[in-house]
């Protein structure tokens, strides 16, 4: 199973703790009282376990990329509606929320050049609360054949840390890894309006660089 980037590490010391609770577990029943041992082998137990979550919540799957305009993020479409963005202009807005299941690897919606990084740490209020917008976020400005997209990467309430994959001049094609929000949150998704017809719904499942979310307009 591939390990998220980024998130190797936390697996590896989650394990390693694990690893010493059970060493000492067994040096506790040849030398100490067979309660001592019971207790670092369960502390043991409780680590291992701990270590198979976060390889389910790390994990990071290969997929066969979709067509036209793809989700960015795993997840259920919670908002699609038409609005004015300072940098897009007038866009189409697609808002996808990851609970702690889903898989938290971004993706690339569409081909283009990385304009733009741009990083705010902020609170970690629920992502799908009316003042998400301070919480912490990663903005990746794109420039693609059909102008400028907005990727907007939201950390939540368990979600304490957004790694970006991607620097400003990357040339990144449709599908790519773009990053991962540690535990779930949400990405936000501003796209030109006029250039494309959406076509996902609120409530929809989708799976990041698998499913259609928008079709380009001839």
């Amino acid at each position: 199973m591939r390990i998220a980037k980024g998130c190797s590490h936390v697996v590896r010391n989650m394990l390693l703790v694990s690893l010493i609770f059970f060493t000492f577990g067994v040096l506790g029943n040849l030398l100490s009282t067979q309660l001592v041992a019971f207790f670092f082998l369960l502390c043991g137990v409780i680590f291992l376990l701990f270590t198979i979550l976060l390889l389910f919540f790390f994990r990071d799957p290969d997929r066969e990329v979709g067509k036209d305009i793809v989700a960015p993020a795993d997840g259920k479409i919670i908002e699609i509606r038409e609005t004015h963005d300072n940098e897009i202009g007038e866009c189409n807005f697609v808002s996808i929320f990851m609970n702690i299941f889903d898989v938290h690897v971004n993706r690339c919606p569409i081909s283009g050049r990385v304009k733009k990084i741009v990083y705010k740490p902020g609170k970690h209020l629920p992502a799908f609360s009316k003042k998400y917008h301070d919480n912490e976020s990663n903005t990746i400005l794109l420039e693609t054949n059909i102008g400028l997209i907005k990727i907007v990467q939201i950390a939540g309430v368990f979600a304490r840390r957004i790694v970006c994959y991607v620097d400003e001049g990357d040339e990144i094609e449709k599908g790519r890894r773009i990053g991962i929000i540690k535990f779930g949150s949400r990405v936000d998704l501003y796209l030109p309006k006029g250039k494309v017809k959406i076509l996902g719904s609120v409530g929809l499942k989708v799976k990041a660089g698998v499913d259609t979310i928008a079709k380009i307009n001839d």
